[in-house]
């Protein structure tokens, strides 16, 4: 068993330890982009319908966010580190079966493989983090490096899947994350503490089954909305039965003594409001991807490699900021980090709202991503710290879990709604057109990018009100 890195001192084991954690985040945050820009390829390859196409996205996001809790809660059940080196394991596996894929089947198994493997890898990297970096400087750091992979992951992906799908094949775009497991795997073993199963008190199996069964209804019926339309009989059946599953949980985790989510960790303002934050966060991100890579590869005429490429500006910026928001947590605390961040991109989506068929990269893009990429950059830091690790040691695996839920659903939600909204602008544009105009889809982009601008000022809000002036410690409470 590996020594207990938290109790080391500024050792150079915690310093590889987060070199294995960040490794990890990076590779599950990848996934959600790089196959994105490989999508065509896959289509004519193995010869994909256009309306099964979406579930090489989707299955992923479909397994990744409705398992998050009950993973997070095996991991602090279980041990960490060892589902980790579980996580980490099956996600290799997954990559490398998609890879291999000569069939859809087969593409989709190995991509919700991959997406079970995120469930239960990301909030067990998230709490391990947590364990080997306590309250202090070095936290600080290493909550900069985190929040840095992590918001700038979903570029880094695009940028990546291009270069991959162009230089060798699409199948490098999951083959690319085998050797990467491989090392986090190796890499556990050494530098990772491994904390003690908690086997004193009953699993709450049902509240698992709900919770799992609510949020991957969710998610799915948000997908098919958007597809399908609004006033799709099948979708919003899925949607009212997972609404009525996860009204189910809750009433459960507030009666049940051993609850999969326990309440004290609800009741911390800043932990719910860190939670409520990035899960509108989340929202904007994958609006903001998504609609400036539409923009720049039809609109602009870019390719997959200089798409990839127009995002590093964010990246860069998104580096800068986590690095800086690490060294200024301890003077600022989360709060103030927060109302930065989420005026920064507020700014910056109400900015593209100005899109237009001329527009330039320069003058309209170039500053809305350095914008975004700073305000990214400094959110993820704070809502880490706010968010996780405001909570009690022996929960810090099950909010990692809510944490990173959050922003899956978000980016759901926020995809589905904003595209409808983009939609419906840019068909009463159109009404008689067989295809809409450039400048009918730009207004509709406009509009959505207004829209998002909206829902995140409302982060402002919640920060505002819910984020204490710095971020407590952890909450103890009767289990």
């Amino acid at each position: 068993m590996a020594p207990p890195v938290a109790a080391s001192g500024r050792s150079t084991r915690r310093w590889f330890a987060l070199a294995v954690l960040a490794g990890s985040q990076l590779l599950i945050v990848l996934d959600a982009t790089i196959v994105n820009v490989a999508l065509t390829d896959m289509q004519d390859d193995l010869d994909l319908a256009p309306t099964a196409l979406h579930w090489v996205v989707t299955g992923y996001v479909l397994a990744f966010g409705g398992f998050l809790l009950l993973g997070g809660r095996l991991a602090d059940r279980v041990g960490r580190r060892r589902m980790f080196i579980v996580g980490a394991t099956v996600f290799g596996t997954g990559s490398l079966l998609a890879g291999l894929a000569e069939t859809a089947v087969v593409l989709f198994g190995g991509r919700v493989m991959q997406g079970l493997a995120a469930a239960v890898l990301a909030p067990a990297a998230l709490a391990l983090l947590m364990t080997v970096f306590p309250p202090g400087r070095d936290r600080n750091l290493a909550s900069g490096v985190w929040g840095g992979v992590s918001a700038s992951g979903t570029a880094v992906g695009l940028i990546l899947g291009g270069i991959l799908t162009e230089a060798l094949s699409w199948e490098w775009v999951f083959w690319v994350n085998v050797p990467i497991a491989a090392i986090a795997v190796a890499g556990a073993g050494v530098v990772l503490p491994d904390s003690p199963p908690q086997r004193t008190e009953r699993f709450d199996l049902a509240g698992g089954v709900l919770a799992t069964a609510g949020l991957a209804g969710l998610v799915y019926g948000l997908v098919q909305a958007a597809e399908s339309g609004w006033t799709s009989v099948p979708a919003l059946l899925v949607l009212v039965l997972s609404v009525l599953a996860l009204l189910a949980f809750a009433r459960m985790q507030a009666v049940r003594p051993h609850a999969l989510v326990p309440l004290p960790l609800i009741r911390n303002p800043t932990v719910l409001g860190g939670n409520i934050v990035g899960l509108i966060l989340g929202a904007a991100i994958y609006a903001l991807f998504y609609f400036l890579s539409l923009f720049m590869g039809d609109t602009l005429g870019y390719g997959p490699v200089a798409v990839g490429l127009a995002f590093l500006p964010m990246t860069a910026a998104i580096a800068v900021a986590s690095t800086a928001a690490g060294k200024l947590l301890a003077r600022t605390g989360a709060r103030s980090l927060l109302v930065a961040a989420t005026l920064l991109v507020t700014i910056a989506l109400a900015s593209l709202a100005r899109i237009a068929p001329d527009s330039t990269y320069l003058s309209t893009l170039l500053p809305a991503f350095v914008l975004a990429g700073s305000g990214l950059g400094l959110a993820f830091v704070a809502l880490t710290t706010a968010a996780v690790g405001s909570a009690a040691p022996q929960d810090s695996g099950v909010a990692a879990a809510l944490f990173n839920a959050g922003q899956q659903i978000g980016g759901a939600i926020g995809l589905a709604v904003l595209t409808a909204v983009s939609t419906a602008r840019t068909a009463t544009l159109t009404p008689d057109a067989v295809a809409p105009s450039p400048s009918a889809i730009t207004q509709g982009w406009s509009l959505g990018f207004l829209v998002s601008a909206g829902i995140m000022s409302a982060g402002l809000l919640i920060t505002l009100v819910m984020i204490k002036e710095r971020s407590p410690g952890p909450v103890q409470g009767q289990r």
